[in-house]
């Protein structure tokens, strides 16, 4: 029997408006996937990017294209690896991981050979405002481990200043989204490694970042833009001492899979991110968190509604997934995607 593969989207409110070096959003526009052979349904959620030439209805109709070939056991792997990293790939690999899981009744975890999951510190994002109103916010996680603070080039320092006295035993994760000159980092990374800052995201633009391999940075870069796949590791060298890992960049778990063991091979750290979305696009990557020396998989906790049997958190610590949730395989647990195939 041929696969059936539907596709939507989906409009997840956020708690609060969200600002970065590029913009603002009030909502996370999503897609998700789901396939079904018959028996088993899998599914899976991912973010279109407009920094990455994305948008909702490019993904979707990628992801329908498909529809036009008969797509079976046989050929759906080799049809998924075809598409380009990125979003549609994504949902796509995602949701065939979980598929393949059921079919085989085990888990992806296991398929994959992964460590199994524990508990986990995960960095809380703190989105660009005033100094005042950051402090404010920091001041509500109540002491939270780990903050990721999203910065544009305007008052960096004293924004963390007011951040790191409204938490002074938090480690900090200052994310610039390409928005700093060298300028900035040269003049800001004294100080911000007094103010517990252990991290720095992506400084400069993606295209111009090569005036990193000339610079010593005080505090490990990380890159997010400038790193998709393992295509780009050679490229990361001498620049980066961090690269992060985002699933809607990679195109899919099992790219996500390779890029960690080969960043490692080469000397990289491991941060794992994502993009704004339910607990749904943070499940595949959560399997990999064992490996990473920092964890940013807060979406769930940025937007209105998580769905149900989503990742739990406390003070910082998220929980480990649940089966009922994705990667699971019991055909007890996909009544999630059974009930929104059917919709």
């Amino acid at each position: 029997m041929n696969y059936q593969l539907k596709v939507y989207t989906q409009r997840l409110p956020l708690k609060a408006v969200f600002r970065i070096a590029r913009g603002t959003k009030t909502a996370a526009a999503v897609v998700v996937v789901t396939i079904f052979d018959g028996k088993y349904y899998g599914w899976a959620e991912a973010v279109p990017y407009a920094r990455y030439g994305e948008s909702i209805q490019a993904v979707v109709e990628q992801i329908n294209h498909l529809n036009n070939t008969p797509v079976n056991k046989d050929s759906v792997d080799d049809l998924v690896a075809a598409l380009p990293a990125g979003a549609a790939r994504n949902a796509l690999d995602c949701a065939l991981w979980d598929l393949k899981a059921k079919q085989q009744q085990t888990s992806v975890a296991q398929l994959l050979a992964l460590d199994a999951q524990s508990p986990c510190v995960t960095a809380q994002t703190l989105s660009i405002d005033t100094p005042q109103a950051m402090a404010a916010a920091v001041t509500a996680m109540h002491n939270p481990p780990l903050v990721k603070v999203k910065l544009d080039n305007v008052d960096i320092i004293e924004k963390m200043t007011a951040i790191q006295q409204a938490a002074p035993d938090s480690r900090f994760i200052v994310d610039a989204n390409e928005g700093w000159s060298i300028e900035d980092l040269q003049n800001c990374c004294a100080r911000l490694i007094s103010l517990n800052v252990v991290l720095i995201e992506q400084p400069l633009p993606a295209d111009n970042d090569q005036t990193l391999i000339d610079y010593d940075s005080p505090i490990p870069l990380c890159a997010d833009e400038s790193c998709h796949t393992s295509a780009d590791l050679d490229y990361l060298q001498g620049r980066y001492q961090v690269v992060n890992i985002k699933l809607d960049k990679t195109g899919g778990l099992t790219e996500a899979v390779h890029l960690a063991a080969e960043a490692k091979a080469q000397g990289f750290d491991l941060m794992l991110g994502c993009m704004v979305g339910s607990s749904l696009a943070m499940a595949p990557a959560s399997l990999l968190a064992s490996q990473a020396q920092f964890i940013d998989l807060d979406g769930p906790l940025l937007i209105a509604e998580d769905r149900p049997f989503g990742f739990e958190f406390e003070q910082g610590v998220m929980q480990p997934l649940q089966a009922s949730l994705w990667g699971g395989g019991s055909d007890r647990n996909y009544s999630l995607a059974r009930e929104l195939f059917n919709h």
